[in-house]
């Protein structure tokens, strides 16, 4: 396999229209280009209460360590208002040099340049490999990801199976390729804030608790806050109002209940449980009844700059002739589990129209994916 065939690769994949959950056949695409390379697929299905079943795929050649793993998903979000499209989202036409579709950067272009990599790395070692590459592809990451790579990773320490590295190809790069490798991620907590009191006339408030002035006292003092001024690889953490709901559609009631939402990306100076904690002061502060909910879609973490990251970037630098920024910008991504497992970085295609209409990657970058890919296996399994 050659690098040029990361193309119909990459068109196979888009045009199977995997909208989270769905597969529809993506990752059969993916198992099939696999399997006359020697790797052995497992087909790993998962299901919890009150979510949707997921598949998910681990493919693996070799069985000795190290065990260097690819890791990204097949899932795509929302095609949106398809009249606003120029092409068909899921046509994986080719324009002007230009890949359009959904999930062309984000991220079925990148997998297409593992499996491309993978290819010409083994042709070339004549496939003798001192250690095992991996693959580890999910269809839950744009959805809940409660069955998707984090099932997997359970699933492979289940069976005694380690991971040693893995780079996961996100699309890093916000304008040209070779711009960012991600090395770690800002945490996300999400809260809701219910201040409590007691429904009334307004014509008659002594006989009422109003919640809303208190609830805007509570939201002053949560925006106020200064979490931190940043850190050496993390921009300073911030906390964001994003909602407030009464459900009151009389002007003459005072309501019971009031809530607010809202979201903090942090930084590695904190974690859920300190946060927690000082919100929770932060409302005491204000006084009254008040409930508070969090949901953790993952804690900050930071792969430190060292061996690992050096390889990456060196060969990024290399084959793209840019060096690049070491950076944790964004939102979150599946690295948030693989890191309890490996280190872990991230590179892949510019990600300027992801989740966007007319999703497109260059032709051009995609060959230098595939460029990368392979040379960062060079580097990592030495002769």
């Amino acid at each position: 396999m050659s690098s040029v065939e990361a193309l119909p690769l990459a068109q196979a994949l888009i045009r199977c229209p995997s909208v989270t959950p769905a597969d529809a056949g993506a990752l059969g695409v993916l198992e099939a280009a696999l399997n006359p390379l020697g790797f052995t697929c497992h087909r790993l299905k998962f299901s919890a209460p009150n979510t949707p079943d997921v598949e998910n795929l681990y493919a693996r050649l070799g069985s000795a360590a190290p065990n260097f793993c690819f890791a990204g998903h097949t899932d795509v979000v929302p095609v949106g208002d398809r009249n606003r499209w120029t092409v068909d989202p899921f046509g994986a036409e080719v324009i002007d040099g230009t890949l359009y579709g959904r999930g062309a950067a984000d991220m079925k272009g990148a997998i297409a340049a593992f499996v491309a990599a993978a290819a010409r790395f083994l042709a070339r070692r004549g496939n003798k490999l001192n250690g095992s590459i991996s693959l580890l592809i999910t269809g839950d990451e744009e959805g809940p990801a409660i069955n998707g790579t984090t099932r997997v990773l359970s699933w492979l320490k289940s069976r005694g199976e380690k991971l040693d590295a893995c780079l996961v190809g996100e699309p890093t790069c916000p304008r040209h390729l070779g711009e960012v490798i991600k090395i770690g991620r800002r945490g996300s907590l999400s809260g809701r804030v219910t201040a409590t009191g007691v429904q009334g006339h307004t014509a008659y408030p002594q006989n009422a608790d109003n919640p809303l002035p208190r609830l805007v006292r509570m939201l002053d003092a949560l925006a106020r806050l200064t979490l931190d001024g940043g850190t050496p690889h993390f921009q300073p953490s911030n906390l964001q109002l994003t909602t407030v709901d009464v459900g009151n559609p009389a002007t003459n009631v005072i309501p019971g209940r009031a809530t607010a939402g809202f979201n903090i990306r942090y930084n590695d100076l904190h974690t859920s449980k300190t946060l927690e904690a000082l919100i929770r002061r932060t409302l005491d502060s204000v006084g009254g009844q008040y409930e508070l909910e969090l949901m953790l879609t993952g804690e900050s973490f930071l792969t430190a700059p060292g061996a690992f990251t050096e390889l990456i970037s060196g060969e990024v630098a290399r084959v793209t002739n840019r060096k690049p920024d070491l950076n944790t910008l964004g939102g979150t991504s599946d690295a948030r589990f693989i890191k309890d497992y490996c280190p872990v970085c991230e590179f892949g295609a510019v990600g300027e129209t992801m989740h966007k209409t007319d999703e497109r990657i260059a032709l051009s970058d995609l060959v230098r994916l595939v460029d990368v890919y392979d040379a960062v296996l060079e580097r990592y399994f030495p002769r």
